[in-house]
């Protein structure tokens, strides 16, 4: 099913989205990681993308999105709805991932996106919603504090060419969509 949201349609990803999927993944970590994850490393995940995508997205899939305009992929999503935290309960999902091909930042597709995000979650009877974002991502925190997320004060670290913190943001869905 095609969730419409004007002027971007939100559906669930199928196997021939793949190519696409990568190319917006690849170009959305250069422009939003530039600054923040080192090169090389940026150049070492992004040549696995296509290999990535083309393995994860199956006919089953059921939490991986592609955002379009005009029949054209702009974004891709995950919302899983089980977060793998060890402190999560049943009634809280994750935004695993959010990324738009920066030709299309600041045009409120990402604000539509997270509408449809928050309206899938309640679909699943979930009232909480948490994502994790890279501490020194400052547009993307500002981005998801505007969308009604806070930190929560949980934090974990990754090794990406150098040590990477990031903090859990989380939101109520009970409250009213944006």
């Amino acid at each position: 099913m095609d969730y419409i949201y004007n002027p971007i349609t939100i559906r669930l990803a199928v196997p021939a989205d793949a190519p696409d999927m990568a190319q917006v993944h690849m170009r959305s970590w250069e422009a939003a990681y530039n600054d923040i994850v080192p090169a090389e490393y940026i150049r070492e995940k992004n040549a696995g993308r296509p290999a990535l995508w083309q393995r994860i997205i199956s006919s089953e899939n059921t939490a991986h999105y592609i955002i379009q305009r005009d029949r054209q992929t702009v974004g891709i999503m995950t919302i899983v709805p089980t977060p793998q935290d060890g402190d999560a309960d049943c009634e809280t999902c994750e935004l695993e991932g959010i990324y738009l091909h920066p030709d299309y930042y600041r045009m409120g597709i990402g604000t539509q996106a997270m509408d449809f995000a928050f309206d899938t979650a309640r679909r699943w009877g979930k009232t909480v919603m948490t994502l994790w974002v890279f501490a020194e991502n400052t547009n993307a925190i500002e981005f998801y504090e505007k969308c009604g997320f806070k930190s929560d004060g949980k934090t974990k670290t990754y090794n990406m060419g150098k040590t990477m913190n990031c903090i859990r943001m989380k939101r109520a869905l009970e409250e009213e969509p944006m």
